[in-house]
């Protein structure tokens, strides 16, 4: 491995150290940014979490959450 491929990752953390710090701890604690407590404390700092951007957030589209039948010919 190269310098050149943990360039961008260097790079980001030298501009943003506090967010690219943050988002490794939540990444690495698996948080979801859409529960409290972590929800109510973006809200408190301007941030609002994009629902579409966190696993098993739901998207637009099916409203049915149980099982589906499907039909075998």
């Amino acid at each position: 491995m190269s310098v050149e491929e943990f360039s961008p990752i260097l790079q980001e953390l030298t501009r943003n150290p506090v967010a690219f710090f943050g988002g490794f701890a939540a990444g690495v604690l698996r948080l979801n940014l859409s529960e409290d407590p972590v929800k109510s404390w973006l809200s408190q700092q301007g941030v609002a979490p994009d629902a579409s951007a966190t696993p098993g957030a739901k998207t637009g589209g099916s409203t049915s959450t149980g099982p589906q039948s499907i039909a075998i010919d």
